[in-house]
């Protein structure tokens, strides 16, 4: 471990706020049943942390694999309505071992369970900040888990290219949602897997741990490969997760949930898993809209219009655009897409699209009475317009 790395695992020790994913094969054995000395032995570091001044939030997986368990059913659920079936008989299951497990140890649990609308709704969004904010301060340890009992969207797979697609498809893009909505110093992303290698180590003998990840550039998100046996993510949804979180500023360490006090061994800097740094802090609006937001329409704009806002310095003018999709709403956050209709930024737009569609047709540059402050006049203000990493799928 080089010096610089070395001070990058030292300094985990001072994360004041941590959210912790554990994955289905952490909580479920090869034999479908749960691994309850494993569980309980990271409840154990949780209360430690704990005791040492640390806030922690679980974002448990694990519903659909215990229900599937108790139910008598073999292999992992296909139909969706089996899923939500095996997430109502196992989410209670799994709160228990939660509730017992951190009540002997001297520690109160509560159970949240999320749908895409507490992200896409902002007052909905804020409201959970909220709520997450004072079970910390009262010493409460949340576990979290998407409601897959009523809501669909993590269950499902999203269609390409649709702009209304899922906000999170897994409990990995949850967890970094938790961890930038909370301002969480350090995200630990814990599954089957050591972290992240130059390759598929299963497939290639010669891959090799990536230890630190300064930057979540194309090549190393070609190094993604593989998917969980049970959970619905692989490591090309943890190195999403990974992007959304290092925006926020949180840094994120995948590693095996199956090792030994990996808690304890992480906040004690040794050299576990990959440890992703973090990138400069995006503002807080921005990350929403960047990651969280419903998307409720998109605006293809014309090549000048795209370099202008690439710059980062632009606003979006009526003269850029050069097609409107979806029904949305003044203040909706919209889609941005070049001419063939790659999105490549995000915005809230200022007109409602009835009133857009005039504007476009009447041939005006700007709204009009829309002047003197910065970003009036626009379609939408560069104040609320995020460039977006597109899809890479270059190799490792």
């Amino acid at each position: 471990m080089t010096a610089s790395h070395s001070h990058s695992r030292q300094s985990l020790a001072q994360a004041r706020r941590l959210v912790v994913k554990l994955g289905t094969n952490v909580i479920m054995g090869a034999d479908g049943m749960p691994v309850l000395s494993r569980l309980y032995g990271i409840m154990e570091s949780v209360a430690e942390l704990r005791r040492g001044g640390h806030e922690v939030v679980l974002v448990s997986s694990g519903a659909v694999g215990l229900g599937a368990q108790q139910l008598g059913h073999s292999g992992k659920p296909r139909t969706l309505e089996l899923k939500q079936a095996c997430a109502a008989v196992g989410q209670g299951r799994l709160m228990s071992l939660y509730q017992e497990g951190f009540g002997r140890l001297g520690l109160v649990a509560a159970q949240v369970l999320l749908t895409e609308e507490d992200f896409g709704n902002r007052h909905r969004y804020l409201n959970l900040r909220g709520t997450l904010d004072k079970l910390l301060e009262l010493g409460v340890v949340p576990i979290i888990n998407e409601n897959d009992t009523v809501s669909t969207a993590e269950l499902e797979s999203p269609r390409d290219g649709d702009w209304s697609r899922p906000i999170f498809g897994d409990n990995d893009k949850l967890s970094a949602l938790v961890a930038s909505g909370v301002d969480a110093d350090l995200l630990l992303i814990l599954s089957d897997v050591d972290g992240l290698y130059t390759g598929n180590p299963h497939k290639d003998p010669s891959a090799t741990l990536i230890p630190v990840v300064k930057e979540l550039t194309a090549e190393i998100e070609g190094c993604a490969d593989g998917q969980s046996s049970r959970g619905r993510g692989g490591m090309a949804s943890k190195l999403a997760a990974v992007r959304v979180a290092t925006q926020a500023g949180t840094r994120v360490i995948i590693a095996s949930g199956g090792m030994h006090r990996v808690l304890d061994r992480i906040l004690a800097g040794d050299e576990v898993g990959t440890l992703f740094l973090a990138e400069a802090k995006m503002r807080g609006k921005k990350r929403w809209i960047a990651h969280a937001s419903h998307i409720a329409g998109r605006v293809r704009v014309n090549a000048g219009a795209e370099t202008a806002l690439r710059g980062g310095k632009a606003s979006l003018l009526p003269a850029g655009v050069v097609a409107l999709e979806g029904d949305f709403q003044r203040d909706d956050v919209v889609a941005i897409a070049d001419a063939q209709g790659n999105d490549f930024a995000r915005g809230t737009i200022n007109l409602e699209r009835e009133e857009a569609d005039i504007l476009l047709a009447s041939g005006a540059g700007k709204i009009p009475g829309e002047t003197g402050a910065k970003g009036r006049g626009a379609l939408i203000s560069r104040d609320t317009l995020v460039l977006i990493q597109e899809n890479r799928d270059k190799e490792c």
